[in-house]
């Protein structure tokens, strides 16, 4: 069980989430003690099906987030489509019709940027694949301040850029295959 030095986790991705993310987040365990909020790029004009899907897959709670709504342990959050999903101070979720970030929206920055801001050093930053650059400030910020990210191996990524642009702004980063961040998150 995740417990100690971290008080939430805030994962990326966009092309292949749904492979990454069905790898990765049926391993969690249902009384993990933090929340995990994810940002996937979806078209605008679609509705996500990602909360739905992954809730047929995990024993954590999922849901789709909502504004104002208060971070709870063993719960994953979903960005709603179109919507930036970012942490307040207070630890509660705000949704955000603001402009595009990174041709995205909702964008991995703007959720890390602002989980590094309510978390700080107790804040890890996962991201997978994708095929944008989207994340890569974010995860800088997280670990400016001091925060842990780990970067999915561009090797084993669906789609490297996204990776491999975080590797480039976060070079002490840990890299790591799907495999080994499910074993990461299950040594916390």
């Amino acid at each position: 069980m995740i417990t100690g030095s971290i008080d939430a986790i805030v994962i990326g991705t966009s092309a292949g989430a749904v492979e990454a993310l069905s790898a990765l987040l049926p391993h969690l365990p249902g009384d993990m003690a933090v929340p995990v909020v994810i940002v996937v790029h979806v078209p605008p004009d679609k509705r996500s099906i990602m909360a739905s899907l992954m809730a047929s897959k995990c024993v954590m709670q999922v849901k789709e987030a909502e504004d104002k709504e208060p971070l709870l342990p063993s719960t994953i959050y979903f960005a709603p489509p179109d919507y930036h999903l970012l942490v307040e101070a207070d630890k509660t979720l705000a949704l955000s019709s603001d402009e595009p970030v990174s041709f995205s929206r909702p964008s991995i920055d703007v959720l890390f940027e602002s989980a590094a801001d309510a978390f700080g050093e107790r804040l890890l930053a996962i991201v997978l694949t994708g095929a944008n650059h989207d994340g890569a400030a974010g995860a800088r910020t997280i670990t400016d301040a001091g925060g842990t990210v780990i970067i999915q191996d561009p090797h084993t990524a669906f789609a490297s850029t996204m990776p491999m642009s975080a590797i480039r702004t976060c070079p002490t980063a840990k890299v790591l295959s799907l495999a080994a961040i499910v074993e990461y998150l299950e040594g916390l």
